[in-house]
């Protein structure tokens, strides 16, 4: 992992396709799993990755399908599939249950992503922070719905018509704005070929039954929890976020205000700090 850029320098052939990885940190330092949502990559990590590599091991990857890591024709990317190759990387780390269980940090599909892993496949964490986490009914943006119901017509698009497109969705996830080069690099994945394809494969692939699967089960979070939300998140309301604090048992809830549902890049040293204070706290059990 070179800190200055930002290239995955590492591979894990999981369950799903190869997975672009890296790692910041001392080695001896206590692990810390950041998982990204849709529809971009560990890119949007990468300021809050680096502040906290001065006192973390900080794993960074990018989801099958997304990025970097593997995308091709037949791919299963729905957040299932997701939550089964974090569960495998981890298992690949050496991280919990039999190492160090990390602290993981979500975000977005992310969110549903970490739950799933924890509650349905066994993985084990120290804490988890969820960051305008996907983990309540009903979700999806009317746009995102249109997408999944009609993706077979999307994908005939002519090029530049889909290039607008995907500059479009992905300028609304910030209130102030993303600054032009980041909005390149979040938007450069899916003009490929391949990355065209995938874009849509991974819309119609979701569906609200992954987190209904586990939505009855929050009660039963047995660790440190963070709820972190940007007040103007158009994506997902911020009332969300409360009403996601008020159903795991003592999860604290920090709304940033100015930032939209990409906190990483509206408010990063305010998340940051956010997540500094909840890795450090000492853990109350019992």
């Amino acid at each position: 992992m070179t800190a200055a850029d930002w290239t995955l320098d590492r591979g894990f052939l999981s369950s799903s396709g190869e997975v672009r990885w890296g790692v910041l940190g001392a080695p001896d330092a206590p692990p810390v799993v950041l998982v990204h949502g849709t529809p971009f990559s560990s890119y949007v990590w990468r300021a809050p990755a680096r502040a906290l590599a001065s006192r973390f091991r900080v794993h960074v990857w990018d989801l099958p399908g997304y990025g970097a890591s593997e995308m091709r024709p037949g791919q299963r990317v729905d957040l299932d599939s997701q939550s089964r190759v974090l569960t495998e990387l981890l298992d690949h780390w050496g991280l919990g249950p039999d190492g160090p269980a990390p602290a993981v940090v979500a975000h977005d599909f992310g969110g549903a992503v970490a739950l799933r892993a924890h509650l349905l496949h066994g993985a084990a964490y120290s804490r988890l922070a969820l960051v305008d986490p996907v983990a309540l009914a009903p979700w999806g943006s009317p746009t995102y719905r249109l997408f999944a119901e009609h993706s077979d017509v999307f994908r005939q698009l002519p090029a530049e018509l889909h290039e607008a497109l995907v500059h479009r969705y992905i300028s609304s996830c910030s209130h102030p704005g993303l600054r032009p080069d980041t909005h390149a690099r979040l938007v450069a994945p899916w003009l490929t070929e391949a990355g065209r394809d995938a874009f849509y494969r991974q819309i119609e692939q979701n569906d609200q039954r992954f987190t209904d699967d586990i939505q009855g089960r929050y009660g039963e979070l047995e660790l440190p929890v963070l709820v972190c939300w940007g007040a103007e998140d158009t994506w997902i309301p911020v009332g969300r976020g409360r009403e996601l604090a008020t159903v795991i048992p003592g999860a604290a809830l920090r709304i940033i205000e100015g930032a939209g549902h990409l906190v990483q890049e509206d408010a990063p040293a305010e998340l940051t700090a956010a997540l500094l204070e909840f890795l450090r706290a000492p853990r109350r059990d019992g």
